[in-house]
């Protein structure tokens, strides 16, 4: 991937007549790809075509790694670097991920997070490596000229939330160490 510790995962799909089998996480293999995260939380979200969610992230020291999948359907997943001492500050990698390529994104606690669905509906599942909480909770506008996101959704629908976040260049973005 063009941000280091962002890790595209393309499991082995073991298909036959029945179906098909994947071992989604192995910690194992995670480990010999450089994610030695722990997860502590997972998450289930069921969006419609056009919803974009995001761009999300945890302040440390509740900052989330996530580890991303899709169910039914397609997204549009994109990883935001935004680390002030990263000479990959404020570059994005974006990949779709659905239910036929089985693939996962694995995102590092410092990078902001959204996504947005290609197909009538997804069906998202993603591991964090901290709980959930609101008080660490910020955003970025997924709109955001300076990153200059390329989503693949013209006319995306947000939440309320999500229409307020501000620019990049005003986040409230903490040290990470890493």
């Amino acid at each position: 991937m063009e941000i280091p510790g962002v890790v595209l995962i393309t499991p082995e799909v073991h298909k036959d007549d029945r179906g098909y089998f994947i071992e989604t996480y192995k910690q194992s293999e995670f480990k010999a790809a450089g994610i030695h995260d722990e997860f502590v939380q997972e998450n289930q979200s069921k969006s419609l075509q056009r919803i974009l969610r995001g761009l999300h992230y945890q302040r440390p020291p509740r900052a989330q790694g996530k580890l991303v999948r899709v169910l039914s359907g397609e997204i549009f997943d994109v990883a935001v670097d935004i680390r002030k001492e990263s000479a990959t500050h404020g570059k994005w990698v974006g990949v779709s991920l659905s239910a036929e390529n089985c693939q996962l994104l694995y995102i590092p606690p410092w990078c902001a997070h959204g996504f947005c669905v290609l197909s009538e509906n997804a069906l998202v599942l993603y591991k964090t490596t901290q709980e959930y909480s609101p008080a660490h909770e910020t955003g970025i506008a997924w709109n955001d000229a300076t990153l200059g996101i390329q989503w693949p959704v013209l006319d995306p629908v947000l939440s309320e939330r999500d229409q307020h976040w501000p620019p990049f260049e005003s986040a409230k973005i903490s040290r990470f160490l890493v």
